[in-house]
């Protein structure tokens, strides 16, 4: 434990390079949301951390955050990108003037076969679909609405406060959680260089972990990070 906590005390964040996103253009899709608390939007993150593994997103993105469905989700690496979205095409539900919403992609909302696409399988492949909470859902639409069809793009992410870097692991396994990152959200591609190795290439253990199978303890470390181009 005093090896790992020596490496936290040393961190050094260089050399990243990050790629400018562009705005994407307008795609339909569908939305619902959820009662949210205090804590997390949807109740598994609490003990799971969520698909992306975020943790409580109350803390980490606030009441804009959203789960997609495996259409969007794109296996994790979707996680931390952001997102407009707008209520568009029903009179009765849709707020006037089509206000629209950002939200963070912070989780997976999973397919259920058992249900139709149409009623209650909402998330189920190869529909597009954001769960998002009830806060930011109804700055777009009425609350009576059970779901919405909406027009979603890309954006660039703001952020404010820098990068977060959470670290775990041992003398054995070591792995670095990113968040709060600007730009394009996502993070593709990740290096560590310790002050005794070369970079190092880590790869994604889920969501935005990313790990490596090397002892750095004692060493001040640097990080190189990708996004999308």
């Amino acid at each position: 434990m005093d090896s790992f906590t020596t490496i936290l005390i040393c961190l050094i964040i260089t050399n990243t390079r990050w790629i400018v996103a562009r705005e994407g253009e307008w795609r339909s899709a569908t939305a619902t949301y959820t009662n949210e608390t205090d804590g997390p939007i949807i109740t598994d993150i609490i003990i799971s951390g969520g698909a992306c593994g975020y943790g409580d997103l109350h803390k980490t993105y606030g009441k804009y955050s959203a789960g997609l469905s495996t259409g969007l989700f794109n296996r994790g690496s979707t996680c931390g990108g952001c997102f407009e979205v707008r209520c568009v095409d029903h009179i009765h539900w849709c707020l006037q003037g089509s206000p629209s919403v950002i939200v963070t992609a912070t989780d997976f909302c999973p397919p259920n076969y058992g249900l139709p696409n149409d009623y209650g399988g909402w998330c189920n492949y190869p529909r597009e679909h954001f769960e998002m909470s009830k806060s930011a859902f109804t700055e777009m639409a009425e609350k009576q609405a059970d779901i919405v069809p909406v027009q979603y793009r890309r954006v660039n992410c703001e952020r404010n406060g820098g990068l977060r870097f959470t670290l775990l692991g041992h003398s054995h396994f070591y792995q670095v959680l990113i968040t709060n990152v600007g730009l394009d959200g996502e993070v593709i591609a990740v290096k560590v260089k310790g002050s005794k190795t070369g970079w190092i290439p880590m790869g994604r253990n889920w969501g935005q972990n990313w790990q490596c199978d090397i002892d750095l303890s004692g060493q001040p470390l640097s990080f190189e990070g990708h996004q999308q181009q």
